[in-house]
């Protein structure tokens, strides 16, 4: 169980580690034209998704850390 929970735990880091990258990504290719426009141009909407996919990638992460940490203590 443990095993498989550190393999879960491995694969969010991973996953948050891609979603900030490519927000990162995205919102570097934001033009000031985007950024004097009205509304939100789809790049900064792109951003915003991946930083919000990276917020619940992260709490997924801690979640399972928490949980390896409370089967640890009781082995």
């Amino acid at each position: 169980m443990t095993t498989f929970l550190v393999i879960l735990l491995v694969a969010a880091m991973i996953a948050t580690l891609v979603a900030l990258i490519r927000g990162i990504v995205t919102f570097i290719k934001v033009t000031e034209a985007d950024l004097k426009g009205d509304g939100a141009s789809a790049a900064a909407v792109k951003s915003n998704k991946m930083m919000q996919a990276r917020i619940f990638f992260q709490a997924i992460a801690v979640l399972i850390a928490v949980v390896i940490m409370l089967a640890a203590g009781r082995g």
